[in-house]
């Protein structure tokens, strides 16, 4: 047994700096902060809504203000990017095997991204859009 223990540095606030997969994990990560501040947003809505017609175009005015333009279009691209890097993790974290052979990880990949294209569709088609 050693008298000099291996203790590795690990700086606690940079440590995801060292190798770019790190820094790719850590971004994804931080997407997730956009993600529920906008789902908080959200439900400040619906409680507007509930609250009546006043409250309710007050609401919508402050969606129209700069800074909250410039937050839903952050919220969007982090969204974006946070399932994006999920959909290509899925054939890692969830194999599909049929019989003795696996899907390829394109097709699982694939799959995702034409179902998000798919219902993306159908709810811009519900909402008028189309």
């Amino acid at each position: 047994m050693s008298r000099r223990p291996l203790v590795r540095e690990c700086p606690p606030t940079s440590w995801y700096f060292r190798q770019p997969r790190y820094l790719r994990y850590m971004s994804r990560e931080i997407t997730s902060i956009f993600v529920g501040a906008y789902c908080v947003l959200l439900v400040v809505g619906l409680q507007r809504l509930s609250a009546g017609p006043a409250a309710w175009d007050g609401f919508l005015l402050a969606l129209r203000s700069p800074a909250s333009v410039v937050f839903q279009f952050l919220a969007l691209v982090a969204a974006v990017y946070h399932a994006a890097t999920w959909f290509n993790a899925t054939q890692k974290a969830m194999p599909l095997q049929i019989g003795e052979d696996f899907v390829p990880g394109n097709i699982i990949s694939g799959a995702h991204y034409v179902a998000w294209g798919v219902l993306s569709v159908v709810v811009l088609f519900l909402a008028g859009v189309f």
